[in-house]
C-alpha cells in the first residue's frame, strides 16, 4: 500500500532505462550475429574478428571513464540524449563500412601509413563510434537510478533496467539474421540502429530531475530522498576529481569486480554465434532459437539478482553487506559452465543451457555490482565511479577477446578448436569468485563515503 500512496512515477523512469539498455544491446550484437556471413564475404579470420571486437571494447573502456564525467557535468537528461544519439549514428555507420574503410585507407595512404584491409578498417571505425556513444548508457542509467530510487530499491530497479540487455540479446538473434537474409546485411545495421532515435523522443519528453519533475508527487519525492535524510547527506554541486575518487578502496573494489567479470559477458555476447558455428555448424537463421533460449535464461538472473539482496536487507543487513552476501552465492553459479564442453557431446542444447545459466548469473552479479557504487558514494560522484569501473571492465573485455581470438585460431589450425573454448569457459567459470574475494578484502564492511 505504501508504494501506491507515494506514487510510482520512478518506475516510468526505470522503464525508459530498460528500453535504452535493450537498444544498447541490440546495436552491439548485430556484428556478432553476422560474423559468419561477413567473414565469408570479406575473408576474415578469428583474429581479424577479434581485432574488430577489441576496438569496440578498447574504445568503450576509455570512453566509459569520460562518459561518467560528462554525464555528471551535463546532467542525466542531456548526457543520456547525447549518448544514444552518437551510438545510434555509429550503429547505422556499419552499413557504410566499406566506403568508410576506403576513405580512411586513402587518407592514411596520403601520409604514407600502411593500414589494414578496407573491410576491417571500416568496421573498426564504425565500432569505435558505436562504443563511444554506448559508453554513456550504464553511467547514465546508474545515475538516473540513484536520482530516482532510495537505496533499498536500487538493486531491484537496476536489475530491471539491466534485464534490457537480455531482451536485446534475445531480440537480436530473432531479427538480425532474418533481416540480413532477406534484405542484406547492410539493412540489419540500418534498421536496428535507427531504433535509438525513437527512444530519444520519449526520453526528452518524460525525464527531468526529481526536484524538477512535475509528474512526481511530493510524497514520492520525499520517499526517493529518504536516504539523504537518514544518513544526513547534503548533496553539493562541487566537482569530484578522478584522483580523489581513486583514493578510496571502494572505487578499486568496484573497478576490480568489473575488470574480472565484464570480459565474461563480452565473451558470451561476441563469441557464442561463432562457438555454435565452429563446434556444431549452426549458422544463419538456425542460430535464432538456441541464442533466444540462452538469453531468455538471463532474464531470471537480472531481475532475480536485483531482488535477492532484499532478502538480507529485510533481515537487518546494511544494503552493501546484504548485496555482498548475495553476490557470493551468485559467484558460485557460473561454475556450471565447466561442464559445458563435456556435456556438449550429448547435444548442443547442453552447453546452450549451461552457458545460459552462467550468463544469467552474470546479470544477477552485474545488477548488484553496479548498485554497490550508489550504496557508498554520493549521487554527484556515482556516474564518475561507474565510468572508472566501466573502463576497467572494458580493458578486461579487450584482454579476454584478444586471448580468445588467438586461442581459437591456434587450436583451429591444430584441428582442435574445442580446446580453445574449453580454456575460455574455465576462466568464465571462476572469474566471479576471484572478483568477490578481492572486493571483500578491499571493503570488508559497509563504509559509505561522506567526505566528498
Amino acid at each position: 500500500m505504501l508504494k501506491e500512496k507515494i506514487g510510482k512515477y520512478r518506475w516510468t523512469i526505470c522503464a525508459l532505462l530498460f528500453f535504452a539498455t535493450t537498444v544498447n544491446y541490440l546495436d552491439r550484437q548485430v556484428l556478432s550475429l553476422l560474423k559468419p556471413m561477413l567473414e565469408e564475404k570479406f575473408g576474415w579470420s578469428n583474429s581479424d574478428y577479434a581485432d574488430i571486437a577489441a576496438i569496440f571494447q578498447f574504445t568503450y573502456a576509455i570512453s566509459m571513464l569520460f562518459a561518467g564525467r560528462i554525464i555528471d557535468k551535463l546532467g542525466t537528461k542531456k548526457g543520456f540524449a547525447w549518448a544514444i544519439s552518437i551510438w545510434s549514428i555509429g550503429a547505422v555507420m556499419h552499413a557504410l563500412a566499406i566506403p568508410i574503410g576506403s576513405a580512411f585507407t586513402t587518407a592514411l595512404g596520403w601520409v604514407g601509413i600502411v593500414t589494414v584491409p578496407v573491410s576491417i578498417l571500416g568496421f573498426m571505425v564504425s565500432r569505435a563510434v558505436l562504443a563511444f556513444g554506448e559508453a554513456g548508457n550504464f553511467p547514465g542509467a546508474i545515475k538516473a537510478t540513484a536520482e530516482y530510487f532510495p537505496k533499498k530499491e536500487r538493486s531491484f530497479a537496476t536489475g530491471i533496467f539491466n534485464s534490457g540487455a537480455n531482451v536485446g540479446a534475445i531480440l537480436a538473434p530473432l531479427t538480425v539474421p532474418w533481416i540480413a537474409t532477406n534484405w542484406g546485411w547492410e539493412s540489419a545495421f540500418v534498421i536496428i540502429g535507427a531504433i535509438g532515435f525513437l527512444w530519444l523522443f520519449f526520453w526528452l519528453y518524460y525525464y527531468e530531475k526529481p526536484e524538477e519533475q512535475k509528474r512526481l508527487s511530493k510524497a514520492e519525492l520525499d520517499y526517493i530522498n529518504s536516504d539523504d535524510v537518514e544518513d544526513n547527506i547534503v548533496e553539493t554541486k562541487e566537482k569530484v576529481s578522478w584522483g580523489k575518487l581513486l583514493q578510496y578502496k571502494q572505487t578499486w573494489a568496484f573497478a576490480f569486480g568489473k575488470f574480472m567479470t565484464d570480459g565474461v559477458w563480452w565473451f558470451f555476447l561476441f563469441w557464442l554465434p561463432a562457438y555454435l558455428k565452429d563446434q556444431y555448424d549452426i549458422t544463419g537463421t538456425e542460430i535464432m532459437l538456441p541464442l533466444a533460449v540462452l538469453y531468455s535464461l538471463t532474464m531470471f538472473g537480472s531481475i532475480g539478482g536485483g531482488w535477492f539482496p532484499m532478502y538480507f536487507i529485510k533481515r537487518g543487513y546494511k544494503p552493501y553487506d546484504g548485496r555482498m552476501r548475495a553476490m557470493l552465492m551468485i559467484a558460485f553459479i557460473p561454475l556450471v559452465v565447466l561442464a559445458a564442453q563435456w556435456l556438449g557431446e550429448i547435444s548442443y542444447w547442453m552447453p546452450v543451457i549451461l552457458i545460459g545459466i552462467g550468463a544469467s548469473a552474470h546479470q544477477a552479479w552485474s545488477a548488484n555490482l553496479f548498485t554497490t557504487v550508489s550504496d557508498m558514494f554520493p549521487k554527484k560522484a556515482t556516474a564518475s565511479v561507474v565510468g572508472i569501473g566501466g573502463m576497467a571492465g572494458g580493458i578486461g573485455g579487450v584482454i579476454v577477446t584478444k586471448v580468445g581470438g588467438a586461442l581459437f585460431d591456434h587450436y583451429k589450425a591444430l584441428g582442435h578448436i574445442e580446446t580453445g573454448y574449453t580454456i575460455m569457459f574455465a576462466f568464465c567459470a571462476v572469474a566471479y569468485l576471484i572478483a568477490w574475494a578481492v572486493m571483500k578484502a578491499l571493503v570488508p564492511k559497509y563504509k559509505p563515503i561522506t567526505d566528498l
